[in-house]
């Protein structure tokens, strides 16, 4: 039975990939010149390819492990997309205050993370994988504490926030994703001749 493994693959890998969002988008062409587009999917899906990273022999060897250790395309496991994996732009420093999460209702303690990308046209992106310990959290701009669930993406209030206020966070986070193959094609000819291995990954939904 398929299965989520909370385990990163190796960041040090991970740094030197390759991918980002894709969307999947209808396009009609009229007779009159004209497009209708329709949005197929209601939110972005990420794809990488993790062979791009791959620089040493042992780090073939360290993929080869962990490829085995989810069994190919079966389990899936977190990624750390070194181009968005915070709250903030990846070189800013992290506040408590850079994502808006919610509206207090005085009765509510546990709120899923998101992040906003955009303003005007704005996406809500569900932060499903975030990284423990890296929650930073405020209540009307004031730091408060809070309990994160890193396997669920909730952060859990002691006491629930006031009607209205708003719930701020800052944190860290992973992309869930599998093996988008089940077979390594892994030549060490080719990898010392400069060519690279093939390592497709893509994003799940949980």
């Amino acid at each position: 039975m398929a299965a989520f493994h909370e385990e990163r693959f190796p960041t040090d890998i991970s740094r030197g990939g390759a991918g980002g969002p894709e969307r999947r988008t209808e396009i009609v062409v009229l007779g009159s010149g004209r497009e209708e587009r329709n949005a197929r999917w209601a939110d972005s899906r990420r794809r990488y390819d993790a062979g791009l990273g791959i620089r040493k022999l042992d780090e073939i060897h360290d993929v080869i492990r962990f490829f085995e250790e989810r069994r190919g395309r079966l389990h899936g496991f977190r990624w750390k997309d070194h181009a968005d994996f915070r709250s903030c732009a990846p070189g800013r420093i992290q506040t408590a205050t850079d994502q808006v999460q919610a509206r207090g209702d005085g009765v509510t303690r546990e709120f899923p993370l998101i992040k906003t990308y955009g303003t005007a046209n704005a996406w809500v992106r569900r932060i499903a994988k975030p990284v423990a310990g890296s929650l930073m959290a405020a209540v009307n701009g004031v730091p408060t504490n809070t309990v994160l669930d890193a396997v669920a993406g909730i952060m859990r209030f002691a006491q629930a926030p006031a009607n209205g206020a708003v719930i701020t966070a800052g944190y860290e986070f992973d992309v869930p994703v599998r093996f988008d193959t089940d077979r390594l094609e892994i030549s060490l000819a080719a990898f010392e001749a400069g060519q690279i291995p093939h390592v497709p990954l893509v994003e799940i939904r949980l």
